[in-house]
């Protein structure tokens, strides 16, 4: 039998370039942009951030600067510097072009957007165009590095032979996963910070946080921390909490404190809705009535002269309760009858019961009907909470630092998302969450197996409309008053019920980080692109059609449902898996 021997082509560059060149000019270039940042960009301090300076970054210009030092350590990488081969473990040359595209999309963006708020390119100063021209350079020449495969894709994707991590002691690994998370914070705490009225920063905040993402994706760092996570489950959402709750000392605004809670808030949520969506595969489109009813609760009991019982004022966690009982008794009542339907239909059902619980509560002003929510008016003057002595609403020193009253909100409203998600937890991972999976996956198959599928699902319902209640709850206080405007299916006001559907299935449906980021990205990004407001549902789309073409498990994957939606060739079987001998199969060819 003729044998034909098989030859390894030489890996090449989509660039021809000598190799040794590629990689100097790839140094050079993130050079080049690192030494720009210390210069003038731009001659008036008329654009966000003043780059008017020589010698002092800001603004995009330390966004370039962060970009580039990226570029640089990676274009090290490729002359196997010693010291840094845990920032590539695989040698790939993804990350570097990646890095590369994170210092030249930061560059580019920042002249286009000085050219254009300042009517030409006369107003760029040559700090600018040493960016542009050295993050350029720095591109150019990763393309022109040895990848295996010639075609684009395989310089912006995960290779597949990335070696596993050694073993470190175990203070080591824990001490990575602090870093990695104290890295998190000082991200995200810049994120936020930037001023509302500097849009083209944040676009180059997104720039780079899009891109630096990638890349260290790419490299494989994300799935060694993963691994490290769920090596120190506890530990790890232990450090995620502590550095949320140092979130208020290190951004210590309270415009930023308060859109920390309404994150918060909607985190809270579309975590509720994620037991609905993501664990049962029950599509419900008017989940945000839950945490109206919730929040009115609460805003009942809350002592407000507006209120209907405005005698009646509970402790904090009488009127928590409350709300939990009444959002857990609607999603009873609601759930009771049309949890039997499937699909679309049991989606309209939901979809209209958030806008019978709408109209209901704009009419209940003592003239449609009886005077219960003050109609379109809401219940206003709501109460601070006060919790032994605590007052919510009033300032308080911790040593030179005042956490106001949006601060104080925060912290409570972190130790509630904290509780929230043990519990996701535990109901996720108990034998009545299996159900649930076992519901999503094929309702008649798990019900042929023995499962209640009404009482299984009635039982998410009630679970996830309860943990909404408990939201609203804080909501009601931390706004001073509750109305019926946010409690629709979609609207420029989030939260709404079409806002935390997005949330779930953007961040990642069935995990616990997926809701949570998905709730930051759609609050914050709104917040701080003014030009969105207006575009928000136009926006959504486009953001979910894009995920659900390249990503459709979402941003955080959960993994069995990565394996659902992307092929692995986890049932194939390997050239060398069967011997020539076996009895009844044959190799294909054979």
């Amino acid at each position: 039998m003729a044998t034909t021997e098989k030859t390894t082509a030489t890996p090449r560059g989509l660039i021809a370039l000598p190799h040794n060149a590629a990689r100097a000019l790839v140094a050079v270039g993130a050079v080049g942009t690192i030494t720009s940042t210390f210069m003038s960009w731009t001659y008036t301090s008329e654009f966000p951030g003043d780059l008017t300076y020589y010698g002092s970054p800001a603004g995009l210009q330390v966004l370039a600067l962060v970009a580039g030092v990226l570029t640089l350590l990676y274009a090290l990488t490729c002359w196997n510097v010693r010291g840094l081969g845990w920032l590539n473990p695989a040698g790939a040359v993804a990350p570097v072009v990646l890095a590369a595209a994170s210092a030249f999309a930061v560059s580019w963006f920042s002249a286009i957007a000085i050219a254009v708020d300042l009517k030409g390119l006369v107003a760029l100063d040559p700090g600018a165009y040493i960016a542009a021209i050295g993050s350029l350079v720095a591109l150019v020449a990763a393309l022109a590095l040895p990848q295996p495969g010639d075609t684009v894709k395989s310089y912006i994707t995960k290779p597949d032979n990335i070696p596993a991590a050694s073993r470190l002691p175990g203070w080591v690994e824990r001490l990575v996963i602090s870093a990695a998370t104290a890295l998190a914070l000082v991200v995200f705490a810049y994120g936020i910070g930037v001023d509302q009225d500097a849009s083209e920063t944040f676009l180059g905040y997104l720039l780079l946080v899009v891109f630096g993402a990638w890349a260290l994706l790419t490299a494989g760092l994300f799935d060694r921390i993963s691994e490290l996570n769920a090596r120190h489950k506890g530990f790890a959402t232990s450090m995620a909490f502590l550095a949320a709750a140092l979130f208020p000392f290190v951004e210590n605004d309270e415009h930023n404190a308060n859109l920390g809670v309404n994150i918060l808030v909607v985190a809270t949520v579309a975590l509720g809705l994620n037991i609905v969506v993501g664990l049962t595969g029950l599509l419900d489109l008017g989940y945000v009535a839950f945490l109206g009813v919730g929040a009115y609760a609460a805003a009942l009991v809350s002592g407000s002269e507006f209120s209907r019982f405005s005698g009646v004022q509970f402790p904090f966690w009488a009127a928590m309760l409350t709300g939990m009982l009444a959002s857990l008794v609607f999603g009873v009542l609601i759930g009771a009858p049309t949890l039997r339907l499937r699909g679309d239909y049991l989606a309209i059902v939901t979809l209209g019961f958030g806008e019978i619980f709408r109209i209901t509560v704009n009419n209940l002003d003592g003239t449609s009907g009886p005077n219960i929510t003050n109609g379109p008016n809401g219940i206003s003057m709501i109460p601070d909470l006060q919790i032994f002595g605590f007052n919510f609403g009033t300032p308080h020193d911790i040593g030179p630092i005042t956490l106001g009253r949006f601060a104080n909100y925060f912290l409570l409203m972190l130790i509630i998302t904290a509780i929230v998600v043990v519990v996701f937890n535990r109901a996720a991972d108990s034998r009545i969450g299996r159900s649930w999976i076992a519901i999503r996956e094929d309702e008649t198959a798990a019900t042929a197996m023995g499962i209640n599928g009404f009482r299984v699902k009635l039982i998410a319902f009630a679970l996830g409309a309860s943990l909404a209640g408990l939201a609203g709850t804080v909501s009601a206080h931390v706004g001073y008053s509750v109305n019926p405007a946010p409690y629709q299916f979609a609207g420029s006001v989030p939260p709404n019920s079409a806002f935390l559907l997005a949330a779930v299935v953007l961040g990642g449906m069935g995990t616990v980080g997926g809701p949570i980021l998905g709730a930051t990205l759609l609050y914050l990004l709104p917040e701080k692109l003014g030009f969105l407001k207006e575009y928000q549902l136009f926006a959504f789309g486009i953001a979910l059609v894009i995920l659900m073409r390249f990503r459709p498990e979402g941003i955080i994957a959960n993994r069995r449902r990565q394996l659902e939606f992307h092929e692995t060739g986890q049932l194939d079987i390997p050239e060398s898996g069967l011997p020539d001998t076996t009895v009844g199969v044959t190799k294909a060819g054979a």
